[in-house]
């Protein structure tokens, strides 16, 4: 599975090399763009489908992820899955539910994103869901670059776990050769 996957990111040209800011502040040479992976529809549909196999049975009501990566995969999941799905946004900087999404005490969601690096907008999530004391069935994604560190509190189901070295922006090799940095993530840097 983790093979398809990878040729797939190879496949459509979103496994970058190069020098990339993560939304975490991170540096790193390798980028995961999910992005243009997920362009292809039928290719979402298969990551979709190889993560709800992972959950079936055990009785999730709700597929959240966040926003901007988690949306196609989270529709995708819950399509396979044949439940609802919702997605976390942040307004004034706060992780929330919005657009009228509301979750229930009887909702067991499963959170989803495209990549997991630090975990930070899954934690997020994570702590919307818990204010609408709903149950976290668990976590999964495309990618979980976190190598187990993100701490998110659950066991995180990724397609493809890969361990992508990443630099403290002080001490990265690639800003000291002067290699110039792009950042192509979706959140602001604080």
């Amino acid at each position: 599975m983790t093979n398809d996957i990878l040729n797939y990111f190879k496949d459509t040209g979103a496994m970058l090399e190069g020098h990339f800011i993560l939304s975490s502040g991170l540096h790193s040479e390798k980028y995961m763009q999910c992005a243009l992976l997920l362009q292809y529809p039928q290719i979402a549909k298969i990551a979709g489908q190889k993560i709800a196999e992972n959950f079936k049975n055990q009785g999730i009501t709700c597929v959240a992820g966040p926003a901007m990566g988690g949306i196609i995969v989270a529709y995708t999941v819950a399509e396979a899955l044949g439940v609802k799905t919702v997605f976390g946004e942040r307004e004034n900087g706060n992780m929330c539910l919005r657009r009228g999404f509301t979750l229930t005490k009887d909702d067991n969601v499963l959170v989803v994103e495209d990549v997991i690096t630090t975990g930070k907008s899954v934690k997020e999530l994570i702590d919307v869901i818990n204010r609408y004391e709903s149950r976290i069935a668990g976590v999964a994604s495309i990618v979980d670059r976190s190598e187990g560190k993100a701490g998110i509190g659950y066991p995180v189901c990724g397609l493809v776990q890969i361990k992508i070295d990443t630099y403290d922006p002080h001490e990265c090799p690639l800003c000291k050769k002067g290699i110039p940095a792009v950042k192509p993530g979706s959140r602001g840097l604080k």
